[in-house]
């Protein structure tokens, strides 16, 4: 009895996840660059030498649907969309030396008030030269293909732009991504800490147009149905297991 109400209980809290991992993918199907998050359940077993104590479920978000999504064109020239599988490089709202950069394919930058660049979500860009990328105020800023900024000053439009910086396009092959609730993909280090993508120099973008969510509406509001069902039958197998205790203290008090 022990047993059974434990795993449920378990089950139960794996479907809780997995609602929330569904719902953030439903929240973004219309956030640019977006990669759903994959959920998955594994088995955790609790053991003593000399038998197996309970056998319990954990769910969590195991990483992200890598795959692309059609490209639309927006004709803003800080849009950008990544061609190929490469990602940009952006700094952690943690910051810090460890695990300061995490990767997205949302392109929707903009020149913040500070003069650095970000996307829509306020994440600062990163320039292959090493930190955020700094823009100079009124100056009209664009990127060429291989991702290097250029800024040109309208008060002088004979004069050549000016090359700012190049944004950091990161090649994930071979690597393990991680994608947590909060959306951001990371890579794991080999001391365990957060890694470092290396940069892609045959990484291209195209401005003027956005990549799209990769979430499937339609898919996702049956995987939220889903995960309801099962949470309510985990609930339903503790319920039973209150019954089935319940019956045998009566059958006990008769003797």
């Amino acid at each position: 009895m022990d047993r059974m109400i434990y795993t449920a209980l378990t089950g139960m809290d794996a479907a809780m996840n997995r609602q929330k991992a569904v719902a953030n993918n439903l929240a973004n199907a219309s956030t640019p660059g977006f990669r759903g998050e994959v959920f998955a359940v594994t088995p955790a077993t609790l053991k003593n030498p000399s038998l197996e104590a309970r056998a319990l479920a954990r769910g969590l978000v195991r990483g992200a649907d890598m795959a692309t999504s059609r490209v639309t064109q927006t004709g803003q020239p800080l849009d950008l969309a990544v061609q190929g599988t490469a990602l940009i490089a952006f700094q952690s709202p943690e910051g810090g030396a460890q695990g300061a950069e995490i990767y997205s394919r949302r392109g929707d930058l903009r020149v913040a008030a500070s003069g650095v660049l970000e996307n829509g979500e306020g994440l600062p860009v990163l320039g292959i030269s090493g930190g955020p990328i700094t823009v100079p105020q009124g100056f009209a800023i664009s990127v060429a293909e291989d991702g290097t900024v250029l800024a040109s000053d309208p008060a002088a439009p004979n004069v050549a732009a000016q090359v700012i910086d190049q944004i950091k396009l990161v090649s994930p092959e071979g690597s393990r991504l991680l994608k947590g609730i909060d959306s951001f993909l990371k890579v794991m280090g080999a001391d365990g800490e957060g890694g470092v993508l290396p940069p892609d120099p045959t990484a291209r973008v195209t401005s003027g147009a956005l990549e799209d969510s990769n979430v499937e509406t339609a898919e996702t509001l049956v995987d939220m149905i889903d995960a309801q069902r099962a949470f309510e039958q985990r609930a339903k197998i503790i319920r039973t297991a209150r019954d089935l205790d319940e019956a045998g203290s009566r059958l006990m008090s008769l003797r």
